[in-house]
């Protein structure tokens, strides 16, 4: 996978709103990639109260805007969809729209939160951070990642991680049943498994006695890289928060009659 260039090209606007970095590929069809700001303003009322106490909700979306419009299409649909739960979920195909004042809406129902939910002398600040990235392509697959992070007080916070591919042929996001060639999830799981007993090792040496607490389980959320498919896990999936959003690797020289071979480098 060829990575993505970041020259950064920010610039602030009136009332505040700044423009992302842009990104460029070096794929054939030369996808430029930037994030804006979602234009959001706290309620009168709110911004008045956390202004006097010096303690306003810390709001952060952006929307992606490359050259291709499907893409952006799929991908703030889940941008959306992640504002309006305002909490961490689990990837899944993007399959509901949200209208941008639902957004809105989400968005004022959860600073409302920090002040109907928290003593008045409380110290914590909500914060709701959701941006995509550019990861890059492989072969004719354009990668992106959503990060989000929600923290409502507490000992932290939660964040969360989604990738997206999306295939320039179809016009389609891929999932991983996609990808695979009929009848070999299993066989993609067993190869999974694998990667996630070594994984264990890195942080347990007692293998089987950290499965029976935190058992294997397949996610779905995955991307191409150059090495092989990366298989990322959410915080509490298969370990404890302070293990972070474990991702485990399949190299492409054990996917060989397991995945279509378009999803292979060439």
């Amino acid at each position: 996978m060829k990575s993505a260039l970041k020259p950064c090209l920010t610039s602030m606007l009136s009332g505040g709103v700044l423009l992302g970095a842009l990104s460029l590929s070096a794929h054939a069809g030369s996808l430029i990639n930037h994030t804006e700001y979602l234009d959001y303003k706290l309620p009168k009322k709110i911004e008045e109260k956390c202004a006097a106490r010096d303690n306003c909700p810390d709001i952060e979306v952006k929307y992606l805007n490359s050259n291709q419009a499907w893409i952006n299409t799929l991908t703030n649909a889940r941008i959306n969809n992640l504002v309006v739960n305002s909490k961490p979920t689990e990837s899944a195909p993007i399959t509901k729209k949200n209208s941008p004042a639902a957004v809105r809406a989400a968005i004022d129902d959860f600073v409302n939160s920090q002040f109907t939910d928290l003593p008045a002398d409380s110290v914590f600040v909500y914060s709701l951070t959701v941006t995509p990235e550019y990861l890059g392509h492989v072969n004719d697959f354009e990668l992106f990642e959503i990060n989000s992070y929600v923290f409502t007080g507490g000992a932290h916070g939660m964040p969360y991680s989604e990738y997206l591919i999306f295939d320039q042929q179809s016009k389609k996001q891929i999932q991983l049943t996609d990808m695979l060639q009929p009848n070999k999830k299993s066989r993609f799981k067993a190869l999974a498994y694998n990667a996630y007993k070594e994984w264990v090792k890195t942080v347990d040496d007692d293998v089987t006695s950290y499965e029976k607490n935190w058992p294997f389980t397949l996610s779905d959320n995955v991307t191409l890289t150059d090495k092989g498919v990366d298989i990322r896990y959410q915080h509490y999936s298969i370990g404890p928060y302070a293990y972070g959003m474990p991702v485990l690797n399949v190299p492409y020289d054990k996917l060989s009659g397991i995945i279509k071979p378009r999803f292979i480098p060439k």
